[in-house]
Parts: structure tokens; C-alpha cells; sequence
């Protein structure tokens, strides 16, 4: 089943999102923007593991099996909350009925935020395709929900049910930044260092790991300060050249056609497509050169692609931890080593004219 909706999604992402017309708001204030309400999501998901520590402590004597035996490893290492576990409340809808109703306000957020970066284009397009992002995100999580399936299943794949139809009428109360396309390298660094930020919130809280909150410290901060000194060099006003707008270009077409696919192609390498996973991504790829690469410049699109072939399986070597991990540091080296041979080949052009 969850092969099927890889093709189907791939196949919306690739014919159906390009030709949804883009039709942005440009303007508003903090309130509007999709940072803030990812931050108050995550928030709200941290809460509940607060309160989910409380409840397991109070209700079942601080052991989580009675739900964990329906799961795989990797779950609920919960914290110690001393003193404070005994006068929190102990409500047993914090027992994953939250995380149903949050993960997909969370994901999508966390998307919309990175194609605000990018460019109000690409923003845009994605607030209009918001419908078919949700039903494909929503339809995997509930596979995923099914196929371990326990006591809780049926009440949240209700709950996930109704967030589908909840975060898309909301999203389009967000505006999108400025017009982009923006510089490669500091993009690429702001999607990493949220990337970064994310990984830790799905093992903490997504997969109720409270007692992995101090480990995540460090990380976390790290990629705090990388995510600030990437916005502020992003404020720079960086002339766009024909390498690295062509660059853009693509990976802004990478950005719109991967949205309605991304979390299926994802969890098909867990659930036994991954070959079909990785087919679609070559195709997804294929798909955003063709839109985006200038046809004059392929012999440069050479050069970027075995610099950033190379920059992906650095990345792919230093990861350790979840996949997710291992994904996320092959794709910011293949965009970093990229770009940056993409902006050595402008300065070779601009010398030479």
C-alpha cells in the first residue's frame, strides 16, 4: 500500500504541483510567520511529554511497557522528574493521541518554513498544493499507524484524520518572505541547521525519548548559532550569476515537486520499498534539473554534480544515528559542495568577461 501511495504522490508532485499557480501573501508580522507556529507546535509537543512522564509515573508505576511492547526499540526513555511527576496532572490522551493530532502541523511547518527561505514563489505554490501535501502526509502516517498497530491506533488515525483537514484551512494565514531565489550556501545552511533542530524534536518528543533531552543540548545549540549566522548572511544582498541561479533554480523545483511525496519516499526506506523510494528520488531530482538547469550550462551541471556527489557521501559517512540523520547530512553536503563549486564556476565566467 505504502508503495502505491509513493507512486501516486510522486506522480501529483511531478505533472500536478508545477502547474499550481502561485499566488503568495507577501506580507505580515511575526504572528503570520511559519517559524512562530513551528515553535509553538513544538512547544505544545514538548509539554506533552512532560505530561506523558507525569502519567506514566502516576499510572503504571513508571514503566511504559503496557504501551511500549506495541512499538519498536528506540522508544520511551523517559526522564526522571523527581518530585515534580507526583502533582502534574495524569492525562492518558497524552499517551501518543497528542503527537497524532501535532506531527502533521509539525512536518508541514517545518517544510513551509524552509520554501519560506527559499522564496515567496516557492512558498506560494506550496500554500495552494497544501490539500495534496496533507492527504499524503496523513495517508502515510496512518499506514505507519496501522502497521503497528496497538490499542490507540483507531482513535488517532480519527485524530490525524481531522488534523489533515485542520492544518490545510489554516495554512494559508501565513505569509510568505521576500522573492527569491536566495543564495545557495547560506540557504543550505539554514535548512541543515533546522534540519538538525527537527532530528532532535522527532527523537524527543515524536518517539517520547524526554530522557534524551540533555544529550541533544549541544547539538541543539550548535545548530541554533548556525541557523542565526545563516539568516544574517542570507540578509546580504548576493548578485544572482548564471551557475548558481540555475542551481536555484532547480533545487526551487526540487523544493515544490518533492513536497507531496517527500514523507512517503521517506518512510519507504523503513517499510520495504526502498528501491522504489530511490527511484523516485532520482526521478524527483531529474525532474527539477529539467525545469531549472539551463540547457547552455550542462557541462557545469557535471562539474556540480560530482563535487556535490561527493559533499553527499562525506555527509552520508560522518552521520550516526537515525536515517533521518544519515539523509539529512548527505543532502546539506551535496547542496554545500555543490553551490560552492557552482559560485567558483561564476567567478571563472565573470573573469573571463
Amino acid at each position: 500500500m505504502l508503495a502505491a501511495v509513493i507512486i501516486v504522490s510522486c506522480a501529483v508532485g511531478v505533472l500536478w504541483v508545477p502547474r499550481i499557480r502561485s499566488n503568495p501573501c507577501e506580507h505580515g508580522g511575526v504572528l503570520r510567520h511559519p517559524g512562530t507556529w513551528l515553535a509553538v507546535v513544538v512547544g505544545a509537543m514538548m509539554v506533552n511529554q512532560i505530561l506523558f512522564t507525569a502519567f506514566v509515573d502516576q499510572a503504571w508505576n513508571g514503566d511504559p511497557s503496557p504501551v511500549a511492547m506495541y512499538l519498536p526499540s528506540g522508544w520511551f526513555d523517559l526522564a526522571d522528574l523527581g518530585s515534580t511527576a507526583d502533582v502534574l496532572p495524569a492525562w492518558p490522551w497524552t499517551v501518543l493521541h497528542v503527537q497524532a493530532a501535532l506531527e502533521l502541523p509539525f512536518v508541514m511547518s517545518a517544510y513551509l518554513l524552509v520554501c519560506r527561505w527559499f522564496g515567496a514563489d516557492a512558498f506560494g505554490r506550496l500554500i495552494a498544493a497544501r490539500w495534496l501535501i496533507s492527504a499524503s502526509f496523513t495517508i502515510t502516517f496512518c499506514l505507519i499507524e496501522w502497521d503497528l498497530h496497538n490499542p490507540y491506533t483507531v482513535v488517532d488515525i480519527v485524530i490525524r484524520v481531522v488534523a489533515a483537514v485542520v492544518t490545510p484551512l489554516l495554512l494559508p494565514l501565513l505569509a510568505a518572505g521576500g522573492s527569491g531565489p536566495p543564495a545557495l550556501l547560506p540557504f543550505a545552511l539554514s535548512a541543515a541547521a533546522l534540519g538538525a533542530m527537527v532530528l532532535a524534536v522527532y527523537d524527543v518528543a515524536t518517539l517520547y525519548n524526554l530522557g534524551h533531552a540533555m544529550s541533544w543540548t549541544p547539538s541543539v545549540g550548535i545548530a541554533l548559532v548556525v541557523l542565526l549566522g545563516a539568516r544574517l548572511w542570507a540578509r546580504r544582498d548576493v548578485p544572482a550569476r548564471r551557475v548558481a541561479g540555475s542551481a536555484a533554480a532547480s533545487l526551487g523545483w526540487f523544493l515544490t515537486v518533492f513536497a507531496v511525496p517527500a514523507l512517503a519516499v521517506r518512510y519507504g526506506f523503513n517499510f520495504g520499498v526502498a528501491p522504489l523510494s530511490m527511484a523516485s528520488g532520482l526521478l524527483i531530482v531529474g525532474v527539477a534539473l529539467w525545469r531549472g538547469w539551463d540547457r547552455q550550462m550542462l557541462p557545469q551541471l557535471g562539474i556540480a554534480a560530482v563535487t556535490g556527489s561527493a559533499g553527499a557521501a562525506i555527509g552520508a559517512a560522518v552521520a550516526h544515528g537515525h536515517p533521518e540523520a544519515t539523509l539529512l547530512a548527505a543532502a546539506t553536503g551535496f547542496v554545500l559542495l555543490a553551490g560552492a563549486a557552482c559560485a567558483v564556476l561564476d567567478r571563472r565566467e565573470a573573469v573571463r568577461t
